[in-house]
Parts: C-alpha cells; sequence; structure tokens
C-alpha cells in the first residue's frame, strides 16, 4: 500500500475511501504522520546510542538504576525481575540487556541480602560515572529535536499524544 517514506496524497486517500467508508481521512493521515516521525525519532536515538555503545534497551535499564540509586534506601533494591517489569520487558529480554552492560562494567549483579539464590542488579561506580556524561549530550539532543516546538505546543503534543495512547490501549482491550 504505502510506505511510511512516501505518505500518500490527500487524492489518493479519498479514492480509498470512495472504496472503503470506514477510512477516515484525518485519522490515517494523523497515524501515517506518526508513525514516520516515530520510525525518525527511533534511527535518531538508534545511531546517539550506537555512538555510545548503547541501546534504548540498555539506557532504559541504565535510567532506572540510575532513578534507584537516587530513590531507594540501602536497604531496597531491584531484581532483575523488577527491572524487566519495570522496562515492560520480559525475563530473557532483561537478561540480555544486564549481561551487555554487566561485560561493558556499566552494571553489576550482587547476591541478594535475605535470598542466596536471587541477584540484585546496581549500577557500577564507572557505570553512573559513565551515564552522568553522557546525560547532558542526550538532552541536547532532545532538546535539538525539539527546538521547533514551543513551550505550548510541547504540553499540547504530550496531551494529544496520551489521548492517541488511550485509544491504541482501547483498541487492544477489544
Amino acid at each position: 500500500m504505502f510506505t511510511l517514506r512516501d505518505l500518500p496524497k490527500y487524492d489518493a486517500l479519498l479514492a480509498l475511501a470512495d472504496r472503503y467508508p470506514e477510512l477516515e481521512i484525518a485519522a490515517v493521515e494523523s497515524c501515517l504522520t506518526f508513525l514516520s516521525t516515530s520510525a525518525d525519532l527511533h534511527r535518531v536515538f538508534d545511531e546517539h546510542f550506537a555512538q555510545h555503545n548503547l541501546s534504548m534497551g540498555k539506557f532504559t535499564v541504565l535510567m532506572l538504576l540510575y532513578k534507584a540509586d537516587r530513590d531507594l534506601t540501602p536497604e531496597e533494591f531491584l531484581t532483575p525481575s523488577d527491572c524487566a517489569t519495570m522496562a515492560g520487558v520480559t525475563k530473557g529480554t532483561i537478561t540480555g540487556l544486564l549481561d551487555g552492560l554487566e561485560r561493558q562494567s556499566w552494571v553489576e549483579r550482587r547476591p541478594h541480602p535475605a535470598d542466596g539464590r536471587r541477584t540484585i542488579i546496581a549500577l557500577t561506580e564507572d557505570g553512573r560515572s559513565r551515564l552522568e556524561a553522557f546525560l547532558p549530550t542526550h538532552f541536547r539532543l532532545i532538546s535539538q529535536m525539539t527546538t521547533h516546538l514551543s513551550e505550548t505546543e510541547m504540553t499540547n503534543l504530550q496531551a494529544l499524544l496520551l489521548k492517541l495512547r488511550t485509544g491504541t490501549l482501547e483498541s487492544t482491550e477489544r
């Protein structure tokens, strides 16, 4: 049909709407524009993370651990299962991400203090330092990508994306 790089013109959608009355042109245009922009964002982030030997998944785990370092007491910690749940990935996926981060010396597995059969996950000092050095570059990139939006437009975009998310969640519940 159409690719994300070759967004259909209004006339092409109008012709399809004649054949498929359930096609709402504005909805299809909005969805395709969103998907195209999302693909562009993913590409930029993939390239950005690759320059630092990271991926979106690894970065997500690092940020979860970084936040845990700041929010949890010394008696509290994250397990691999906690990380999987918080990141919204499977236990198998989190194992692969943690293995890679451990090989890179960003994180370490430690014995669980109350249950020797379990492990906890923590940022290494090197991992924390590297992440803190990376974050200014990361945040600058995000600022560059949103530079054409005013504060009000960013607030409106967030509200609209949340509405879109509600619609996607409702459509998957059917």
